[in-house]
């Protein structure tokens, strides 16, 4: 079996593999140190938790992960608070960073005996459609190299090689959200104990726990705008005037030690089986940050294609394999339209036409339902920790 990438999907396919005794190679481009210091989502929701924990991946968040259960919505109209967790199916997020999480299967596959070659660039996947698929590698240093299995994972992401290897019958879903984040990583303890949703006229800000001294924000900004054209003063400044911290109290400043531009985009690849290539993770589907579903979503793809591909390899049954595609799209298309309808819920478009005032005033009308209607609530909590 060969795995390419060495994220959340392809190092829990690996562990879980492993674990039963199948062999396999995970192939990952950047060396140890960025796939262990890449910083990515960091709230995994309940069902993700207990898949790690079934198969043994679970001892390092269990021991530093943080229960998460609120998050706070403040607008035009005032503050609402939602417990989640009293909401819907009653489950809460676990927050838990991801590179802590890579940093753990990635030292779990190791220690188990687990082969990964890092600086190992995959170009592309040959004979998909046969039964010994081929991957064509380059290292560091430019040399080529070719590895081969019985299956090949594409958990590499959307500009990988086993998207570029898809035969034309594959079908691209996209769309762009037309809005851009700069997403920021700040040295600096939670500003209020909740995910922070900001609605305001001059755009989106979030504020999202990472550890008790490092916080993830988001701000909205214009499109095409470089990563660092913001000081970190107005970058204060803004996110202190979108979250309204005159009304509800001061933010807790840091130094940004990250900051990324972030244009909210969905992708959608069907199907996600070709013959012996198989689809996972960001290379399935990229979802958009508004709906903190992309490592859920890798992480249960590699489950369920793991259980498959043990089926397949050890007692000769491919209906796990053959009805793969088709499992893990109806999760992913629904996350996509939870994450479109959070998008829809924290962003209007500018300006004072007509157009753009029914819009908003719509996504008024969203956030009083939500603050006001248990039914909504329910429907949110569900969707919101779901996958």
């Amino acid at each position: 079996m060969v795995v390419l990438g060495a994220g959340p999907a392809g190092l829990v396919l690996g562990n879980i593999l492993l674990d039963r005794g199948i062999d396999c190679v995970v192939l990952e481009r950047a060396e140890r140190a960025h796939v262990q210091t890449r910083a990515r989502a960091g709230f995994l929701a309940a069902n993700t938790v207990r898949i790690l924990r079934q198969h043994g991946l679970a001892e390092g968040l269990h021991r530093r992960g943080q229960l998460h259960s609120t998050c706070e919505f403040r607008t035009e109209d005032g503050r609402f608070r939602l417990d989640y967790s009293g909401l819907g199916q009653g489950e809460r997020h676990t927050v838990y960073p991801q590179q802590d999480l890579v940093t753990d299967l990635l030292t779990r596959f190791l220690e188990r005996g687990g082969q990964i070659r890092f600086d190992t660039e995959a170009v592309a996947v040959h004979g998909a459609d046969s039964g010994r698929p081929e991957v064509d590698v380059r290292d560091a240093d430019g040399r080529p190299g070719r590895w081969r299995g019985r299956y090949v994972a594409g958990c590499d992401g959307r500009h990988g090689a086993a998207r570029r290897s898809l035969p034309a019958g594959a079908v691209r879903h996209h769309r762009d959200h037309g809005v851009t984040w700069l997403g920021l990583l700040a040295e600096a303890p939670p500003s209020l104990d909740a995910v922070g949703y900001a609605v305001h006229e001059r755009g989106f800000a979030g504020h999202m726990a990472r550890t008790s001294e490092i916080t993830r924000y988001y701000l909205q900004c214009e499109r095409g705008a470089p990563v660092g054209a913001w000081s970190e003063e107005r970058i204060w400044d803004e996110l202190e005037l979108r979250m309204r911290a005159r009304e509800y109290g001061p933010l807790r400043r840091g130094r940004l030690v990250q900051r990324a531009v972030v244009d909210l985009e969905s992708d959608v690849l069907e199907p996600l089986r070709h013959g012996a290539l198989f689809l996972a993770g960001d290379a399935a589907g990229l979802i958009s940050p508004s709906a903190a579903k992309g490592a859920n979503l890798a992480v249960l793809e590699a489950e369920i294609l793991a259980r498959a591909l043990i089926d397949d390899l050890t007692v000769g049954d491919p209906e796990g394999l053959n009805a793969y595609s088709a499992r893990c799209l109806t999760h992913i298309w629904r996350a996509q339209e939870f994450s479109h309808w959070m998008i829809g819920l924290l962003h209007g478009p500018s300006g004072a036409d007509g157009e753009s005032l029914f819009h908003n005033s719509l996504r008024r009308a969203r956030l009083t339902s939500l603050r006001t209607s248990r039914s909504q609530q329910d429907w949110f909590a569900e969707h919101y920790v779901g996958v």
